[in-house]
């Protein structure tokens, strides 16, 4: 694994409305690693990858990527630069087909040759997805559906993925298949930032994590180290 840092977070703030949710949170992610963003419902988390993909103005503080200012940049031009973000609860278009879903994220494809390259690439790592490309998202179980949205957000070739609870609402067996797809994307040179409600599945796949506690990171420890000490996950997620 490089050590060279790719992202870099430094006292990012951000709100909704007149409510802040982000309190100065800085963390970085290197080089082919996958972290973990793990805390408590409302710790942050999302607000924290919405931020770094665009969705959510910071109010203050700095978005580094590979060295280059990208605070508040749009989230086409965020994509566009290599980093792509999987969201909470999938949001497929229910009413569109599988393929039509995935080639929606080819949108910045200079030409339909590529964007032909790419979906058969996808197709070829998720053959359960091919196998549906012609069925209706909407019809999809709730774990294929997770699956069409990372492959979708792969469409862009990212070399940093986020991904946002990406094992919510499934069944155990379901989730582990979607944990598994997440190694082979990290062992396959994508850098992943995961949040992950289920802090064991989330240890499991990263190499390290941060604790989000009220909109602020309270430590940042080796993801082994906190999965084989359960007094150590007590003390800073309680429980």
């Amino acid at each position: 694994m490089s050590a060279r840092t790719v992202l870099a977070v430094s006292d990012l703030t951000a709100a909704y409305g007149n409510a802040t949710a982000l309190h100065g949170v800085s963390l970085e992610v290197r080089e082919g690693e996958t972290v973990a963003l793990i805390g408590a419902n409302g710790a942050g988390k999302s607000t924290t990858l919405r931020t770094i993909s665009g969705l959510l103005a910071a109010r203050s503080g700095r978005i580094a990527w590979e060295g280059k200012d990208i605070t508040n940049w749009p989230a086409d031009r965020v994509v566009a630069a290599g980093l792509s973000h999987c969201p909470e609860e999938r949001h497929v278009w229910p009413e569109m087909t599988v393929e039509e879903n995935l080639r929606l994220g080819g949108y910045l494809c200079g030409s339909r040759r590529e964007v032909d390259r790419r979906a058969a690439l996808a197709f070829g790592r998720f053959p359960r997805l091919q196998e549906r490309a012609g069925q209706l998202a909407g019809t999809l179980s709730g774990g294929e559906q997770q699956m069409l949205a990372i492959a979708r957000a792969l469409m862009s070739e990212p070399r940093l993925l986020m991904l946002d609870e990406p094992s919510l609402g499934l069944s155990p067996k379901m989730a582990e298949d979607v944990f598994a797809v997440v190694r082979d994307i990290n062992r396959h040179g994508v850098t992943v930032l995961l949040v992950e409600q289920n802090v064991h599945n989330a240890l499991s796949v990263a190499s390290r994590a941060y604790v989000l506690e009220t909109g602020r990171v309270t430590a940042e420890r080796n993801a082994g180290d906190l999965r084989d000490d359960p007094d150590l996950l007590r003390t800073y997620l309680g429980g």
